[in-house]
């Protein structure tokens, strides 16, 4: 995306920053070829990944003017390493920007991240040689990557979007959704069935010809062909009612009254459009929201928020394209760069459809890569009319309402992380950078002790740096070990780094830091735990913070334990900053007990644990799981024991061991 300087200028020009003198050799020594540029500070991290035509003309433009304080000085000035990657057309330039944004992260570009997989509707392929139930095609919830040999129907923008058609196609079609283990094991027909919403094919209560005939029908309809679909199901009717076929008529009159029916609840019977994205951006107090929706097979299927990250920051770094001279007046609005982006990032995993209905102009270069990468026609429509204008003003009222509630929320939250700021004396450079750290341990009986570290900062948790850890070595059942194995493991090597550093003056890069505070969860007993491992870290006792629970263990009268002395704090029960602890700690405490409850699950019920240890088939692992009662047993017994198992050689026994634990 091109970028722009910020118009705001300051009344006295700043010194401008001074560069290494190898990356201004480079930057001279720039090709007018078209290309992919990339920033980076002196930690290596990476600060803006830029498109241009000219990467001479626009590199060079960024290091020949004084930008003085403004948001894109600051980027400026950070800047110490450059890579470029000549391409060939803008096109190219464009895809690799955008692959690169979503990949580095960069910290003023603005970010659209969403990690899940869109679902789809699954709709297996007729296969009898696979077994009973092949014949006989299942529709079903899908998501990841897709089987050729299959029919899948979406994007869906939610999971709920897909259960609904899902149903929709039991009642309309009567298509099965159970498993084939389900399916080749019934000798009577299932509920479903009972309540017309499959017509047992299991228990041969339809032929695999009328059948297909159902199958055909759904998919013409899931591709939006619904009023073929009802001209051959009334066409059928008419054949069975002219050969006095009156209970195979009758089904599929009724049939065309569920399916007229539905098609009147969603007006989609006088709709031409057959896919299509309705895209609408909203900006407001910093923050924006894309609101995508979705048409697919003539039906709206609703839609999704995103979110983006860095708009401030990318907005003001935005240079128009030429000499390298700013053009304020012609630069898009940040509503149409949040959007831009959205659709560069958004559709480089997704499939595109061939319409887009967008609330602002889309830069026709973008819609034309678009079309290039997917090899399909794809057009952009900004000022829609008649059924698209509708969809449009459904999507823009979305947005806002959507970016209201997240700016009611970001405000509730900041709110709190003010409140324990002030409660607790914590005084950060920036409320912003506040970086809590909570603990856990969890287990059932000592078995499968997880401790889990989770994060808060920027007035949120930050999911992506959770961390959990299996604890060994201990007596089961010990949460004070446990916790001081956790802690330990998790600042051991931060402490020793952060010693060198004060010895020498200088800091690694990449070093992580400190958090403000660290709350474990747990009492008196924990917070000495978490002393002795600060105390023999070197690390200050002042972080550390026990959520002890209050009188009869009742939600609001927790209070918190100091480790450098200080007096219990009882916060109030309707106090903020008591909010902020008790959802930080019960993430830390949900986050550990999944945790815990997998690696138990795969301990008790993972057969394959047992089957993947060499030299251990099926009649060694049925032998071993009798004599001890399950995988638990096994992995609790020693190797003398394992080794008095009919056919478990002692070195066998010792392998065994040694996997399970």
């Amino acid at each position: 995306m091109p970028d722009l300087p910020d118009s705001r200028a300051p009344d006295a020009p700043a010194a401008a920053p001074t560069h290494p003198e190898q990356l201004l050799r480079e930057v001279a020594g720039l090709p007018a070829l078209p290309g992919v540029y990339r920033y980076f500070d002196a930690d290596g991290m990476v600060l803006y990944v830029g498109k241009a035509i000219n990467l001479k003309k626009r590199v060079s433009s960024y290091f020949q003017k004084n930008h003085g304080g403004t948001r894109i000085g600051h980027m400026v000035g950070k800047i110490v390493r450059m890579e470029t990657t000549v391409v060939r057309t803008e096109a190219e330039a464009l895809l690799l920007e955008n692959n690169l944004i979503k990949t580095l992260n960069p910290r003023y570009n603005i970010l659209f991240r969403d990690d899940k997989s869109y679902p789809y509707l699954k709709m297996t392929a007729a296969n009898a040689a696979s077994g009973p139930g092949g014949a006989f095609p299942r529709v079903s919830y899908y998501r990841g990557a897709v089987e050729k040999k299959h029919h899948y129907f979406g994007p869906y923008p939610s999971a709920w979007a897909v259960k609904e058609a899902i149903l929709l196609m039991q009642k309309v079609f009567r298509l099965r959704t159970c498993e084939e283990p389900v399916f080749n094991n019934r000798t009577r027909p299932c509920l479903l069935y009972q309540i017309k919403r499959c017509s047992a094919p299991c228990v041969g209560h339809i032929s695999a010809a009328d059948y297909a005939h159902d199958v055909a029908n759904a998919e013409r309809f899931l591709r939006g062909d619904a009023q073929e679909v009802m001209q051959v199901l009334e066409a059928r009717m008419l054949a069975h009612a002219q050969a006095l076929q009156f209970e195979q008529a009758a089904e599929l009159r009724n049939q065309l009254a569920a399916l007229s029916n539905v098609l009147h609840q969603q007006s989609v019977d006088n709709v031409s459009d057959r896919d299509v994205d309705i895209l609408a951006v909203k900006v407001q107090g910093g923050r924006a929201c894309v609101n995508l929706a979705m048409v697919r097979g003539g039906r709206h299927l609703g839609d999704r928020p995103y979110f983006p990250q860095h708009v401030e920051d990318a907005a003001a770094v935005y240079w128009e394209e030429g000499e390298g001279v700013a053009q304020a007046d012609a630069a898009p609005s940040v509503e149409a760069q949040v959007l831009q982006a959205f659709i560069a990032q958004h559709y480089l995993n997704v499939p595109v459809p061939p319409s887009l209905v967008v609330s602002e102009a889309v830069n026709p270069a973008l819609i034309q890569t678009l079309s290039l990468q997917s090899g399909v026609k794809v057009s952009a429509v900004h000022q829609p009319r008649e059924q698209r204008r509708v969809w449009l003003e459904m999507a823009q009222t979305n947005a806002g309402l959507q970016l209201a509630r997240l700016l009611s929320e970001e405000g509730s939250q900041q709110a709190r992380t003010r409140a324990l700021a002030d409660a607790l004396d914590l005084a950060p450079d920036n409320l912003d950078d506040l970086r809590i750290e909570c603990f856990d341990i969890s287990h059932t009986a000592g078995e499968a002790t997880q401790g889990s570290c989770v994060v808060f900062a920027q007035h949120k948790m930050q999911n992506a740096q959770y961390r959990r850890y299996g604890i060994d070595g201990i007596t089961p059942g010990d949460d004070y070990a446990a916790m001081r194995q956790v802690l330990l493991r998790r600042y051991g090597k931060l402490a020793e780094v952060l010693r060198e550093a004060a010895l020498t003056g200088q800091t690694p890069a990449g070093t992580g830091r400190l958090p403000d505070l660290v709350l474990v969860d747990g009492g008196k007993g924990q917070v000495a735990m978490a002393r002795e491992v600060f105390e023999q870290l070197g690390l200050s006792l002042s972080l550390i913070v026990g959520v002890e629970k209050g009188e009869g263990r009742k939600v609001g009268l927790e209070e918190l334990v100091f480790a450098d002395g200080r007096d219990k704090v009882y916060l109030g029960k309707d106090s903020a900053a008591l909010m902020l602890v008790a959802q930080i700690r019960d993430e830390a405490h949900r986050f550990a007990i999944t945790g815990m409850r997998a690696k138990r699950a795969r301990v008790r019920v993972d057969g394959g644990k047992l089957e993947e240890i060499p030299g251990v088939g099926p009649k060694r692992r049925s032998a071993l799981l009798q004599r001890f009662g399950g995988v638990r047993g096994v992995a609790l017994a020693g190797i003398d024991d394992i080794a008095t198992v009919a056919g478990i050689s002692r070195e066998l026994a010792e392998e065994i061991h040694r996997a399970l634990h």
